[in-house]
């Protein structure tokens, strides 16, 4: 269920992150938590040349290899055997400036997400 038509996601669509930031939980039945997001950079244009695109979202520690799902289209054009999500990626880091002073200015608040389509590279072996 990945994202086929790249075209069809916009830059602030809604997204979620579903991991386990600091290790945090609902300990009695060991089940994830979801984190909003929204896409951060130009999806289909891999940022800075990488297979990555940005989303903003405030994540943690814990949350490296959560996918990135977006609910489907309205219309349901983008639903593929009636599942709601679709994977678009897979979180990887945060995104930071070299630059950045981290005393005066914040941090970006941007992460790095790995194209779903990665999975597919690294599975055909």
């Amino acid at each position: 269920h990945l994202q086929q038509t790249l075209g069809e996601v916009d830059i602030g669509a809604p997204l979620l992150v579903v991991g386990f930031p600091l290790g945090f939980q609902d300990g009695r039945h060991h089940l994830p938590v979801a984190r909003q997001a929204a896409v951060a950079s130009s999806f289909g244009t891999r940022f800075q040349g990488q297979g990555l695109f940005l989303t903003d979202a405030r994540t943690h520690r814990g949350m490296s290899g959560a996918p990135v799902v977006m609910r489907a289209r309205a219309d349901g054009r983008a639903e593929l055997a009636g599942l709601p999500w679709m994977l678009l990626g897979i979180h990887s880091s945060r995104m930071d400036m070299g630059g950045r002073d981290p005393v005066a200015d914040e941090s970006l608040g941007l992460n790095c997400a790995w194209y779903a389509d990665i999975l597919l590279a690294l599975t055909e072996a």
